[in-house]
């Protein structure tokens, strides 16, 4: 009678435990189910117009955002040119895809806009289709608040994006350290490093891009931790585009393949 009652009571505790064990397995099962159940792989949007990759992003539960329109003498215009995360990328639904636009292949002139004033300057690009990029200043002798030097150049070929950067004259006592941070989103690494090491500024690291030795700096001016050039495209930047920035200021950036 004891030995019943003692098989009895290891049967009641040995049926508890697989009956908590058999609870935590199919709660793990859902929990499981329900974290990839808000997943998805990023689609291959490229070569589709920017309305279908919308419709196809929306599809799978993402976002599309339009980061920057390049030109490019291979994609057709309207078409996705790059996107950011590449395809086959695992996300959360609801994740920003990030996709630049092609513009086709470079069918405008950049105009020469040296000796001219801002705002003639913003009336004139947008006339040829172009867009006005960061505008800075530089001390000089003469008059002020007139374009000095512009980036492209006029008549320039090949250029990579509709838009046109300006340096304006300034009063040789005005302070001109101090500028707008240019944006380098879409841009090859290669590109970004030559913009910013011109700007005066410092790229401290690049995320996905291998270190290499610095080159021997120039004049005065101090050591740029460089990377290796390769095919990357910067998708993000820090400080963001606009900020107000320092010659010397350090420049982050993450960079995507």
């Amino acid at each position: 009678m004891k030995w019943r009652a003692i098989r009895r009571f290891f049967n009641l505790v040995l049926g508890g435990l697989a009956m908590i064990t058999v609870a935590m397995i199919s709660a793990f099962l859902a929990m499981r189910l329900a974290i990839h159940g808000r997943e998805v792989k990023v689609p291959d949007l490229s070569h589709m117009t920017i309305s279908e990759a919308s419709r196809k992003a929306s599809s799978m539960g993402l976002r599309l955002q339009l980061e920057n329109k390049f030109y490019s003498p291979n994609t057709p215009a309207g078409q996705v040119l790059a996107q950011f995360p590449a395809s086959g990328t695992v996300v959360r639904r609801q994740w920003p895809v990030r996709v630049t636009e092609s513009l086709g292949s470079q069918q405008v002139s950049v105009p020469d806009l040296s000796g001219q004033g801002e705002r003639s300057v913003a009336i004139n690009l947008k006339r040829v289709g172009l867009e006005l990029g960061t505008v800075g200043q530089i001390a000089v002798p003469g008059p002020e608040n007139i374009v000095v030097a512009q980036t492209p150049p006029p008549n320039a070929q090949g250029i990579d994006r509709p838009r046109v950067s300006v340096l304006m004259s300034q009063s040789s006592d005005a302070e001109t350290d101090s500028f707008v941070m240019p944006s380098l989103v879409g841009l090859t690494v290669s590109t970004a490093f030559a913009r910013t090491g011109a700007a005066g500024l410092r790229i401290v690291s690049a995320e996905d891009v291998t270190p290499t030795a610095a080159p021997a700096p120039v004049s005065n001016q101090p050591p740029v931790v460089v990377a290796a050039l390769g095919p990357g495209i910067v998708s993000a930047q820090s400080p963001l585009a606009g900020h107000r920035v320092t010659k010397g200021d350090l420049v982050r950036l993450s960079v995507m393949h």
